[in-house]
């Protein structure tokens, strides 16, 4: 299935196959928005692109049943979508700011949706834990910082065999600028997968990248420095 087609297949989904659940997620993303201020891009004909089609389009870069966590997952995009399309998969969702979590719980009760979890956590810290650190099958990503950072943030959670999927504009250069510290971190990129939003959305990569070996225990590093001082 070419990337036309992939397109036309989700759009069908989220328009006509799975319009009510998407109808439902759409009301609560407006409701919480009030007052939560979750996204700036609230037109429906902007979230139905720019949101949805895009967190939809990395779906088919999940493996079948697996493990997944969401770095910075804010409103829900792409967990919520993909689960959405993949009952399947199994998410753990991860915030620092709790009013966030709390809009991410009420999306999962409304939208009757099963195995997801809501952690309110620093991923800097969560990563050190044993019930999380090399635990995933993937780890995604999508608008939360550069690739050198994201990495640093997501790689730890992958087990090795697992992947890490970032949602990237189509700014290749910030991927290339990134390989030293997926590198570092024991990934490898083994894919990069650019499409176009329709109607002049945009540009999009999806850059998929396996874990190859275990992240040292340095890492992630905390206190800021990721952000501050990358890879």
């Amino acid at each position: 299935m070419n990337i036309s087609e992939r397109t036309e297949n989700y759009l069908r989904q989220i328009r006509e196959e799975k319009k009510d659940s998407f109808d439902a997620f759409y009301t609560i993303l407006l409701e919480y928005n009030k007052k939560y201020n979750l996204t700036s891009i609230t037109e429906a004909r902007d979230v139905l692109y720019k949101h949805f089609l895009d967190s939809a389009m990395g779906e088919s870069l999940f493996p079948l049943s697996a493990r997944v966590l969401e770095v910075g997952s804010g409103a829900g995009f792409p967990s919520l979508v993909l689960k959405l399309l993949r009952p399947d998969l199994r998410f753990t969702l991860t915030d620092s700011v709790g009013k966030k979590c709390e809009f991410l719980q009420a999306a999962c009760s409304a939208l009757s949706l099963s195995e997801m979890q809501v952690i309110h956590a620093r991923v800097e810290d969560l990563a050190r834990t044993k019930e999380h650190r090399e635990k995933y099958d993937a780890v995604c990503a999508r608008a939360v910082a550069p690739m050198n950072t994201l990495a640093e943030y997501c790689l730890p959670f992958v087990r090795v065999g697992g992947k890490f999927i970032a949602y990237k504009s189509g700014d290749e250069e910030e991927i290339n600028a990134g390989k030293h510290a997926i590198s570092l971190l024991g990934g490898k990129i083994v894919g990069l997968h650019a499409f176009e939003l329709p109607e002049g959305y945009g540009k999009r990569i999806l850059a998929e990248i396996e874990k190859v070996r275990p992240t040292p225990p340095q890492y992630p590093r905390g206190n800021g420095k990721e952000r501050k001082n990358p890879l």
